[in-house]
């Protein structure tokens, strides 16, 4: 299984120019975690609604320009939001060593920042596999996120005992062929997390959504249409 959360190498999919998989409304940024300089990818829009969006497994080809998080980008980026997407540290251009999800939550914690410092008062969390759990593992402390948008949180590779009730988590989404994050054990574990989050699955998709990228950009704006 280990073998199968390889994610998506950056190299493999992207080649080496580093604006590739960039919007070119996307501004280069570097900003600072715990004196480490954090390479992201922001498009601020007017308006108080953003959102910082998560990688997968730095250690398996994980980085932010990646299918899952562009598809969450481009479906944030429709309703209005300002995007924020970064390297954990150690990955691309960002300073630093993986953490094993510790120095991370740092990360994730300095990009909200970013973004509330800016005037963004409505902020939303969202993380794919390996990202999803970063932010749940710091969910307390990240008072600046309004609400938690999981994609393939996985439960089938890491702990989520930890996870507690929050009422901030909104919507968790999952493939049916997904055996990092088998979907039947996200819905066993949804209501400990919240009972009323909406829970979508995608039917034939796998851990990486290659060629579902579209279905998952609508579930995540019809939820935005609905909520905002």
């Amino acid at each position: 299984m280990l073998k199968r959360w390889i994610g998506l190498c950056p190299s493999a999919r992207f080649g080496n120019d580093d604006t590739v998989g960039m919007n070119m409304a996307e501004e280069k940024i570097f900003f600072d975690s715990e004196g480490l300089k954090i390479e992201g990818l922001l498009e601020d829009l007017s308006g108080e609604k953003g959102v910082v969006v998560t990688h997968p497994h730095p250690l398996y080809g994980g980085e932010m320009r990646n299918n899952v998080v562009e598809a969450i980008i481009q479906a944030y980026r429709a309703n209005g939001y300002s995007t924020l997407r970064f390297n954990f540290r150690g990955v691309g251009k960002s300073e630093g060593s993986y953490d094993d999800g510790r120095g991370e939550q740092e990360d994730v914690g300095a990009a909200l920042k970013l973004l509330s410092g800016r005037g963004k008062r409505s902020i939303d969390l969202a993380g794919y596999s390996f990202g999803a759990w970063v932010n749940a593992l710091g969910l307390e402390k990240f008072e600046q996120a309004q609400r938690v948008i999981m994609v393939s949180p996985p439960v089938s590779f890491v702990d989520f005992s930890f996870l507690e009730h929050s009422p901030r988590i909104k919507l968790v989404i999952c493939g049916t062929m997904d055996e990092i994050a088998e979907y039947k054990t996200v819905e066993k574990m949804l209501p400990k997390w919240n009972e009323q989050a909406v829970f979508r699955v995608i039917q034939g998709a796998d851990h990486f959504y290659s060629g579902y990228e579209e279905e998952l950009k609508l579930i995540i704006q019809e939820f935005l249409d609905k909520s905002d």
